[in-house]
């Protein structure tokens, strides 16, 4: 699909599936170290209304834990797990009273000499009702080798719990080895129930899809993709925002409760 034909597609696009019992809105977003318009980028993230938001390249190394602290309190969410220096770029930010953490499993991966640091920022979460759950945000390395190790890795972060969420720029196309190798584990949102857009590189002529959310078998996904057409959501925000294009995503969670025994209560 072209970029031209991305934007056509963005005026007709269908509302997202709304808030109820067990559904969680996740947002994944490369924002390239603040170092775009930041404005824009909070009102993308805002216009995107997430419960939980899986940021990539948030800053590392000039006052990370204050630059985190401001996207925060800028698009109304709460440092969850990751950033700066602890998961070497990868940040959870959670919309307050959306999702309880229940834990923080963040990881430094092991670094080839000459390449960037990389890690994991992974929380154990839990939705109102509904059974404990794993999301991970990554953002892989670009150098194939290192990065198949990476994708094995993210693998053993989804054995912390029996349902789980990836998502982040994985920096590889859908037919690379490694994401040949999750989606043969989990459901690739996109492609499992596509909504919006598919093109997630570059903002101005999308062209790749780099960025994905990934989820377990027993999380239902309802809609995922680029929040073209989004109410809030403008095209000039999202070129001025960041490198990237972000990915929202809706997913069910199963019920905490026994077969047979009713759900958690709606959200509001």
């Amino acid at each position: 699909m072209s970029a031209a034909s991305e934007t056509e597609t963005a005026a007709n696009v269908e509302p997202l599936p709304p808030p109820g019992p067990g559904r969680l809105r996740l947002l994944s977003y490369n924002i390239r170290s603040l170092r775009d318009d930041r404005r824009a980028l909070a009102r993308v993230i805002r216009a995107c209304d997430p419960d939980l938001v899986c940021i990539q390249e948030s800053p590392r190394y000039w006052r990370p834990e204050g630059q985190a602290a401001w996207l925060a309190r800028s698009t109304g969410t709460a440092v969850l797990a990751g950033g700066g220096r602890t998961a070497a770029g990868p940040l959870l930010l959670g919309r307050p009273g959306a999702v309880q953490r229940l834990g923080v499993h963040d990881r430094l991966l092991p670094k080839t000499r000459g390449l960037h640091a990389r890690g994991f920022a992974s929380a154990l979460l839990r939705l109102p009702g509904t059974a404990p759950f794993t999301v991970t945000s990554c953002h892989l390395s670009l150098d194939q080798e290192e990065r198949y190790g990476q994708f094995e890795l993210l693998l053993d972060q989804l054995k912390i719990a029996e349902l789980g969420v990836v998502a982040g720029d994985f920096n590889e196309h859908p037919d690379g080895p490694g994401r040949r190798l999750l989606a043969s584990r989990l459901q690739d949102g996109y492609p499992t129930a596509p909504w919006g857009g598919e093109f997630t590189s570059v903002p101005e002529r999308p062209y790749q899809r780099i960025d994905a959310v990934f989820a377990t078998p027993g999380i239902t996904v309802l809609g995922c993709g680029v929040p073209h057409g989004l109410p809030g959501v403008t095209e000039a925000d999202l070129r001025a925002a960041t490198d990237h294009l972000p990915v929202l995503a809706v997913l069910e969670l199963p019920s905490s409760q026994p077969s047979g025994q009713p759900g958690g209560r709606p959200r509001g």
